[in-house]
């Protein structure tokens, strides 16, 4: 008879299962053996770390209040001198962050519970978590949105949920979040140095957000490095197949093309950043010095290193070609922005 009886509240009914993981097993066993990895950059992660909470840049506090709503005055007149490139720039990124539903879920699906991975995932969470809060803030004190048509379409974009092509590769999230990262750092303080001369609590506000994204992106370039050096060909296959796809979170939100499409024209971020992302990633991990490689993944390394060059001639012909073109967007009430 099984005398042990149920287990008591303290303990995990999962402890003595095998957590759910995507990925092969030679994959699950690689990120199993990279657990102490992950630990190592987490601790060097808080060690960089400066915590800050959205009500250290837009406070909120009742004692306060009286001087607060002077505040939100200014906050208002500065932003009406803000362009129409920033204004759609700060939309699409307020979206994309507000899409943390999204990568939370993807994370803790591709990389299981009860880990160091999870550890991450929920300190990652919790971290971008105050960037959609502290925008958020932001927009409503600043008025310069229609909102409801903001929130309309973060409801439509959390509803269709998001299903990247990653056919349950762990690698490749962790190659996607290396470039995204990335480009989102890029993003945010590009539309903060924008708006700097003209509302400099938005640029503050921008700036702390895209140092988190920095710190998040040397977190994922490291353990994807440390995923290349364990097991180089599948990493090289993973990356290469992220890179040849890559797209900014959120693209499949509701005008999202057109909304990117003021971003590039208006150098926040386009194919000219990607490329640099790309380049400077490719560097550190000296893909193109990675050796003893079969000839499948031989043919992969000599792809990744050719896309910097193939993402310039891509810049350089959409350059040639473009011509001013009128937007229309419902965040702005429909005003036209020709860019």
């Amino acid at each position: 008879m099984d005398d042990t009886g149920p287990p008591s509240p303290t303990q995990n009914p999962r402890s003595s299962m095998q957590p759910v993981r995507f990925g092969t097993p030679a994959q699950i066993e690689i990120l199993r053996g990279l657990e102490s990895v992950v630990v190592d950059e987490i601790e060097a992660h808080k060690s960089r770390r400066r915590l800050w909470f959205p009500d250290d840049l837009m406070p909120a506090d009742a004692e306060h209040a009286e001087a607060r709503l002077e505040e939100e005055k200014q906050v208002r007149d500065a932003a009406r001198g803000l362009s129409d490139a920033v204004r759609i720039a700060l939309a699409l990124n307020l979206l994309t962050e507000e899409g943390l539903p999204h990568f939370h879920r993807l994370i803790a699906v591709y990389f299981g519970p009860d880990s160091p991975w999870s550890d991450w995932n929920n300190l990652w969470t919790a971290e971008e978590d105050r960037h959609g809060c502290v925008m958020r803030d932001y927009v409503r004190d600043a008025r310069i949105f229609n909102m409801r048509a903001v929130e309309q379409m973060q409801f439509l974009y959390i509803q269709a949920g998001f299903e990247p092509a990653w056919q349950q590769d762990p690698y490749r999230l962790l190659a996607y979040t290396s470039l995204q990262e990335k480009a989102t750092q890029i993003s945010h303080a590009n539309t903060g140095r924008m708006a700097a001369g003209i509302e400099p609590r938005l640029q503050r506000v921008l700036a702390h957000v895209a140092g988190d994204e920095s710190r998040h992106y040397q977190f994922y370039r490291s353990v994807f490095g440390a995923i290349l050096r364990a097991d180089p060909e599948q990493g090289i296959e993973s990356l290469l197949k992220v890179t040849l796809g890559f797209a900014m979170p959120g693209h499949n939100i509701a005008g999202f093309s057109d909304m990117s499409e003021v971003l590039s024209r208006g150098g926040i971020f386009g194919t000219r950043h990607y490329r640099s992302i790309l380049v400077e990633l490719l560097e550190y991990w000296q893909i193109g010095s990675i050796t003893g490689l079969g000839g499948h993944a031989q043919h992969n390394q000599e792809r990744l290193m050719k896309i910097p060059a193939r993402l310039e001639r891509m810049a350089d012909y959409a350059e040639a070609k473009t011509q001013p073109r009128r937007f229309a967007f419902d965040v702005i009430y429909g005003r036209a922005v020709e860019v």
